[in-house]
């Protein structure tokens, strides 16, 4: 029988069980649209502290884009577009790969003909059109990406079985976040209290 004065600490594991095991260290759990959030103590400094949304997944590659490197350089200053002279938003540094290319995230209410979704109304996109429509689109949500990170599938399974990468599951208002330069902090706080604090052992203490 739960002693008298504990069961608050078993409606508030309740409430925090579905944010907490929302994290994963497993490497089976990777997939197109997983978040991927590195550990403290990844040295490497192309994904110190990153977030990065996983776009493409499949045996022979694996590619990602960092959520969280916000530069200086406005779309207009990238793109050739009439719909983008004017616009401010800003370009994030989505990889130590490919440094020239340029890819997008958009969310759109209908799948783009050039375009691949990558969860929900999340698609990842690198043709004209698409981004366009986005730009226009009232309200439209859209980031733009210079370069990209890229794996093998094996060698992102084995970064996450040594500690690299907390995954996490998809989520658009990660992807559109407004204060990206906080997104790896707060994920990792999140991922750090996960592992550390286990709710069924709480159970167990306040049921004696």
């Amino acid at each position: 029988m739960m002693a008298r004065g504990c069961s608050w600490r078993f409606w508030t594991a309740l409430a925090l069980a579905p944010l907490l095991c929302a994290q994963s260290t497993r490497p089976r759990d990777l997939a197109l649209g997983k978040f991927l959030v590195a550990n403290r103590d990844l040295a490497d400094p192309h994904f110190s502290q990153t977030v990065v949304l996983l776009v493409e997944y499949a045996s022979d590659g694996v590619v990602g884009l960092i959520l969280n490197r916000r530069t200086t350089i406005p779309i207009s200053r990238l793109l050739a577009l009439k719909e983008a002279a004017r616009r401010q938003d800003p370009v994030y540094a989505g990889g130590p790969v490919e440094l020239t290319s340029v890819m997008a995230l958009a969310q759109l209410s209908q799948a783009p003909a050039e375009g691949a979704r990558v969860f929900n109304d999340i698609y990842l996109v690198s043709t004209e059109a698409p981004l366009v429509k986005a730009m226009a689109t009232p309200g439209g949500k859209f980031r733009v990406y210079l370069g990209y990170a890229g794996w093998t599938a094996a060698q992102l399974r084995n970064e996450t079985e040594t500690g690299s990468w907390f995954i996490f599951p998809a989520d658009a208002g990660m992807v559109f976040d407004p204060d990206p330069g906080s997104l790896w902090k707060r994920l990792i706080e999140r991922a750090e209290t996960r592992f550390a604090w286990n709710p069924f052992s709480l159970l167990r203490r306040s049921s004696e």
